[in-house]
């Protein structure tokens, strides 16, 4: 009985053997010799996801309320918010542009439309054992889709009002692009037009060496009536696993939701589409989210 245990055990161990030098086979830039990685998954294959975001007026199955419109990819430079469901207001038409930011540790890339973040790369991190470059985060391509968007929604007692959302086009202000020698902070400066007698500013601020990406939301009234808007943001991204995946074994791809009552939750994207995902959605501190 003992022989046979041992000769498991050595099966056990040359195979692990095996396995370890055929990873290191591909994190020195070989193919791998047994499991060879799957091609990238076709663009068409992936449904884009909404995160679960903290959206004001969420429902209670976490899906988001149909006053948010839609992520759908963007197409073509928009003449503002007017084309958009659930947007009526008409808005002047703004040329759409992608703005690039950069600091001595991040590249992002930010989309006038909404003044989406759609890019960021971690310029001291490589991308992974499988993968050449930076490891990238956010990203909108054929490949991938993993945005942060953010915009405006009516509050109930204004149920109907439209205001400034991620669809719509946005001004960019000038100023500096590349965080300079003896310079600490760089911002980035997106303005809407008027929409519901609403305009939106959002500001994104990086310092030296932090990851940490800063925005600060301004609402300002430019109608003469009162307004209610409330704010929404969401992490919008396909359902596919990360590029560069280990073969052996899996890691958790989705979103997860952190309180101090139920700790770390995560949430599959199945549960998403189907409207199932349970996870704790009030807290006294506020939620945190977080999406691999």
């Amino acid at each position: 009985m003992n022989d046979i245990r041992r000769t498991i055990l050595w099966v056990i161990f040359g195979f692990s053997m095996v396995l370890l030098w055929d990873q290191w086979q591909v994190y020195n830039g070989h193919k791998a010799t047994f499991f060879p990685s799957p091609t990238t998954q076709q663009a068409a294959k992936a449904t884009p996801t909404v995160g679960t975001a903290s959206v004001p007026g969420s429902t209670a199955n976490g899906a988001v309320p149909s006053a948010v419109p839609s992520a759908a990819a963007p197409t073509s430079p928009i003449a503002g918010a007017a084309s958009l469901p659930g947007v009526g207001s008409p808005a002047p038409a703004t040329s759409r542009e992608r703005v690039e930011l950069t600091t001595d540790v991040l590249k992002l890339v930010f989309d006038s439309e909404g003044g989406t973040l759609v890019h960021s790369e971690m310029l001291r991190h490589n991308a992974g054992l499988n993968g050449t470059g930076h490891f990238v985060l956010f990203d909108q391509s054929p490949d991938r889709v993993y945005v942060a968007q953010t915009g405006l929604i009516a509050a109930p007692s204004q149920a109907g009002a439209v205001f400034p959302t991620h669809k719509t086009g946005m001004a960019v202000a000038p100023g500096p692009r590349t965080l300079a020698d003896g310079q600490d902070t760089l911002s980035l400066r997106f303005e809407s037009p008027e929409v519901g007698g609403v305009k939106l500013v959002k500001t994104y601020t990086v310092q030296r060496g932090s990851y940490a990406v800063a925005v600060k939301h301004e609402v300002q009234n430019v109608g003469g009536a009162p307004v209610a808007p409330q704010l929404y943001l969401q992490l919008v991204r396909d359902g596919n696993k990360p590029p560069g995946e280990s073969s052996f074994y899996s890691t958790f791809t989705g979103p997860a939701v952190y309180t101090d009552a139920k700790k770390f939750q995560k949430i599959e994207f199945t549960d998403i589409e189907k409207n199932k995902a349970e996870f704790e959605k009030t807290s006294p501190i506020g939620l945190t989210f977080s999406s691999r």
